[in-house]
C-alpha cells in the first residue's frame, strides 16, 4: 500500500482514541512523568486531528503512530493501568 486512506486513518484514530479513553479513565501513576506521557499522546492526538481537517493525512497517520506509541510507553512502564492486549502492547 502506498497511500493512506480516510479509511485507513479512521480506524487508527478510531484504535487511538479508544486507548487514550481507557487511560483517562483508568487509574494513571501519580508520577510527573505518567501526566507527561499522558499529555505528549493527547497533542499528538491533537495534531492529527489538524493534519487530517488540512487533507494530509501523511502527517495525521504519523502523529497518531506517535499519540499512540506514548500510550504504550506509559503502560510498558506500569504507570497506566491498562490491561487491554487489543489496545496496548503492554499486555
Amino acid at each position: 500500500m502506498k497511500e493512506i486512506t480516510e479509511e485507513t486513518l479512521n480506524k487508527y484514530f478510531d484504535v487511538t482514541k479508544r486507548a487514550l479513553d481507557k487511560v483517562n479513565s483508568n487509574e494513571i501513576v501519580d508520577k510527573k512523568e505518567a501526566h507527561d506521557f499522558l499529555d505528549m499522546a493527547q497533542r499528538y492526538y491533537k495534531d492529527a486531528n489538524y493534519f487530517k481537517e488540512k487533507g494530509d493525512y501523511v502527517r495525521a497517520f504519523g502523529a497518531l503512530n506517535y499519540a499512540h506509541a506514548w500510550l504504550d510507553a506509559g503502560a510498558r512502564l506500569k504507570w497506566f493501568k491498562v490491561n487491554d492486549s487489543d489496545l496496548f502492547a503492554a499486555d
